[in-house]
């Protein structure tokens, strides 16, 4: 267990102090100041993770939204007693709670990847019924609306109305001649609850009416006038029932909070964890703070760890000057540290920012420290830290730190952080130093991660030569005398009190007389750790140097890595351009000669097959060489495929929908354009966005298709003109694929079309025959023509 009394000296209580500044509630304030750590990694880790979630959120844009909010754990526990009524004020503050409750759970339920967020929320509703009712009948400041019943706007109506009738009554008395010369003053106002006039004291008799007050000079007479006390006792009547239906206004709301109290002590208790979970987080967003990783191994590793009740002084003092980070691990092959260094040098700061840090993520809490920190779970923080001696106690320094120890050796265990500042002062430094030593012996053995400060250098040489103990310092500057405060593991440092007690005003000649009663052996030894620590200084500058000029040419040599990619791929794209053209000029070449066999007809024909043949060859090699620069080709399944899905066609070049499926020949047609294209199973890949060009039908599409075999083609909508001059090329087409058949869809329509393409295969020289199709093959709509 952490005792209050270690997170005091580690001031853990402070900074739960300025987080609960930030709280919308009394009760949220005393949930943070009540923030204690949790002995379970569970724990931990969902507190953690619900303080992510809230800042994920906050990052989008999205934060949750609080609103200021009452204490209701009092009120709620009064209105559970049978007959309990709260008075309007108290039930106003219910309004906020419940519509926080409400909205805040909408806002959670409408994130994604919150389900911590969602968890803690199932449950909360915001009462809506109670929320309709609550305002309906009552404002934030503790007024009964009129709305809150039919007979209380009534009666206020009435009331209003009576209360206007007797203002002008009185004004109207107090024109008359009669009264006015004997009053004090003109206005009217109410004493004891009763419209009065102002009246002389010397002349009240002579108005008549009920004396309800006098002034305090004694010189005027507030007088209710005879003419207006029925309309005030009726006005009365009115005032006492309207109370009365508050009052049962009051009982009813009262009535419907206890029937649901349970639900709506649940909601506020949600509402309070928020707001507490929301001031963490706050905090944590403005000081860059991260959830730490919990370790179960007993070692802790804190990376660019700052104190966060130092990192706030710097921010309210408006400090440029950062907070220098600490880095440290302890726990793999060692399991105690000691840091020596200069006075004021930081070392008290570092032990203190460990434990607080440790404390902070036993609590569920982020730490102001790197992501890739780690804490060890510990049941126990034993610290001696502070000058502790009591007067009351009889008890000196050395004596107080003597009983911290006793008790640190009695409890000390694996599952213990310990942190000692100030090892072995407050006695003889031979006797402190033998002492510190088997205490540092006797806690390693104890399996306890054990911090310490020092300035005795017996302790350092100690650790120095022992197994599972290492020395640390707190680096100062040699040159300007001044501390850096960077912890510096794997070396022991000095104390410089010669140099810090210069810096503040000792005289030189002081200085240098302390020097020669140090002995001379203390002082050689003294400039050999300062010059050794120079030239590590010096070497780890070049090193960092070096590491720099590595890390430059690592990033020119990716920058020329990416540079020959990009050349290289302009080299494909280039050559691809270059072989794509001269397929076009090949395909260019192949529709001219087939434009001109209309010419030839008959003349030699086989010679003119051969001399297509022969350019569609050419073309082919020249698409071969186009693949090898095209993206990489991935065939899918035939089976994953169906009709009407859209896939890539590889010898087209772009997307087309399939139309039939011939698993068992190992083809595919698919519809692109205007034209039908058979093509095998193996040439089809996914979609890849890639249109086919926008005319209804060019050079490119009306070739060979790499192989490809165009087999039918649509005709219906064209005109002749328009659709002769693309049966002619079609036809050559499906000769050179060696197709014996083709089907031309022209439709029936008034029979033009149709007649024209029979016509102009009447006679054609590479037509055997031509029939119209069958009732099942399409009849009338289309021809089927057969080749030589």
């Amino acid at each position: 267990m952490i005792t209050k009394t270690t997170m005091e000296i580690l001031e853990f209580h402070k900074l739960l102090e300025e987080i609960s500044r930030l709280a919308h509630s009394e009760a949220s304030r005393t949930a943070i100041r009540d923030i204690c750590p949790l002995s379970e990694e569970q724990e931990i880790t969902s507190r953690l993770g619900l303080i992510q979630e809230i800042r994920r959120i906050s990052s989008q844009g999205k934060p949750l939204r609080f609103m200021v909010f009452s204490d209701l754990h009092d009120l709620i526990k009064r209105v559970r007693t049978e007959g309990a009524v709260l008075d309007a004020v108290e039930l106003s503050g219910f309004i906020p709670v419940l519509s926080m409750a409400r909205e805040l759970t909408l806002h959670i339920t409408d994130g994604d990847g919150l389900p911590l967020l969602s968890q803690l929320t199932t449950d909360v509703t915001g009462c809506p019924g109670i929320l309709d009712a609550l305002e309906k009948s009552v404002d934030s400041a503790g007024n009964i609306l009129d709305s809150a019943s039919h007979i209380l706007a009534d009666l206020r109506k009435d009331i209003r109305k009576l209360e206007h009738n007797i203002g002008k009554k009185l004004e109207t008395l107090m024109r008359e001649q009669a009264i006015s010369v004997f009053l004090q003053d003109v206005f009217v106002t109410k004493r004891a609850g009763r419209w009065v006039i102002p009246v002389r004291m010397d002349a009240k008799g002579e108005v008549p009416g009920v004396v309800h007050d006098v002034s305090k000079s004694g010189e005027t007479a507030f007088i209710e006038p005879l003419g207006i006390i029925n309309m005030s006792n009726e006005l009365e009547n009115l005032i006492a029932d309207a109370k009365a239906e508050e009052i049962r206004i009051l009982r009813g709301l009262s009535s419907v909070v206890r029937e649901r109290a349970d639900e709506v002590l649940h909601n506020y208790t949600v509402i309070v964890s928020l707001d507490t979970l929301n001031c963490i987080a706050t905090v944590a967003d403005r000081f860059s703070m991260q959830p730490p990783l919990i370790s179960r191994n007993g070692r802790i590793s804190l990376v660019d760890a700052r104190h966060p009740l130092l990192s706030l002084a710097f921010s309210k003092a408006a400090m440029k000057k950062p907070v220098v980070p600490l880095t440290v691990r302890l726990g793999d092959d060692s399991r105690v540290m000691v840091i020596t260094g200069s006075n004021a040098g930081g070392k008290t700061i570092a032990i203190k920012t460990i434990g607080l840090l440790l404390l902070m993520s036993l609590a569920g809490m982020p730490i102001p420290a790197d992501s890739s920190s780690r804490v060890p779970l510990v049941k126990r923080i034993l610290v001696d830290i502070g000058d502790e001696q009591s007067i009351e106690s009889s008890l000196s320094t050395f004596s107080a730190h003597v009983a911290h120890i006793a008790e640190i050796l009695e409890k000390g265990d694996a599952d213990s952080l310990v942190l000692i500042d100030e090892l072995g002062t407050g006695t003889d430094p031979d006797e402190g130093t033998a002492l510190s030593c088997v205490v540092l012996k006797e806690m390693h053995k104890s399996g306890a991660l054990v911090f310490a400060t020092t300035h005795l250098n017996g302790i350092k040489s100690f650790v120095h030569v022992t197994d599972g103990m290492m020395n640390a310092s707190m680096e100062f500057d040699q040159d300007s005398h001044a501390p850096l405060y960077r912890l510096r593991t794997g070396e022991p440092g000095q104390s410089h009190a010669l140099e810090v007690a210069r810096q503040y005003g000792i005289p030189d000649h002081i200085i240098c007389s302390a020097q020669e009663m140090m002995g001379r052996v203390k002082v050689e030894f003294d400039s050999l750790i300062a010059d050794l620590q120079r030239k590590r200084i010096h070497y780890e500058a070049v090193l960092e140097e070096t590491e720099l000029r590595k890390k430059e040419i690592e990033t020119d040599k990716t920058r020329l890595t990416h540079m020959l990619t990009e050349v290289e791929e302009k080299k494909k794209k280039v050559l691809a351009d270059a072989h794509k053209e001269a397929l076009e000029i090949i395909t260019d070449a192949k529709v001219m000669l087939h434009r001109e066999l209309d010419d030839l007809k008959r003349k030699d024909k086989e010679a003119l097959r051969r001399s297509i043949k022969n350019i569609e060859m050419q073309g082919r090699q020249v698409s071969e060489k186009i693949d090898e620069h095209e993206e990489p080709f991935e065939q899918i399944d035939a089976h994953t495929i169906s009709k009407g899905d859209t896939v890539y066609v590889r010898p087209l070049g772009h997307d087309a929908t399939v139309t039939d499926i011939n698993f068992q020949g190992g083809r595919v047609k698919v519809r692109s354009g205007v034209l039908d294209v058979d093509v095998k199973i193996s040439e089809i890949g996914a979609a890849r966005g890639k249109h086919a060009p926008n005319q209804a039908v060019n050079r490119g599409t009306l070739g060979s298709v790499d192989g490809a075999a165009l087999s039918r083609l649509h005709l219906i909508g064209m005109r002749v003109d328009e659709a002769l001059s693309m049966l002619e090329p079609f036809l050559n087409h499906a000769v050179l694929a060696g197709l014996p058949e083709v089907t031309i869809i022209h439709g029936m329509g008034k029979g033009l079309l149709a007649k024209a393409v029979r016509e102009h295969l009447t006679g054609h020289p590479l037509i055997k025959t031509f029939r119209s199709g069958q009732q099942e093959e399409g009849g009338e709509g289309i021809t089927i023509a057969r080749f030589n």
